[in-house]
């Protein structure tokens, strides 16, 4: 599901939002959750999964083209993990 078709879900199932309402409240959602993470915060949706922050170390890899060793530097990256609700519904089928 893309995010224009959650706005298109959204509009059709709560008659009183049109489709610029519906978008705004999705980039809002996702604003909140973007900027919570960039300030090192958890966020938690029950039911659904929650949002963190990992820190990678610094490591060697190869260039796959050439062989040649790469340094590639530590960094942050935006880690998911679902909620128990969220996987049980997902292994029914």
């Amino acid at each position: 599901m893309t995010k224009s078709e959650l706005v298109e879900q959204l509009t059709q199932s709560n008659e009183v939002l049109n489709k610029r309402e519906a978008e705004m409240i999705v980039n809002t959602i996702f604003d909140s959750i973007g900027q919570a993470l960039v300030g090192g915060d958890r966020v938690e949706i029950r039911g659904f999964g929650s949002f963190t922050v990992r820190e990678r170390d610094a490591r060697e890899a190869r260039n796959p083209k050439s062989g040649a060793l790469v340094q590639i530097p530590a960094k942050k990256t935006p880690f998911f993990k679902t909620g128990k609700e969220l996987r049980e519904r997902v292994n029914v089928f």
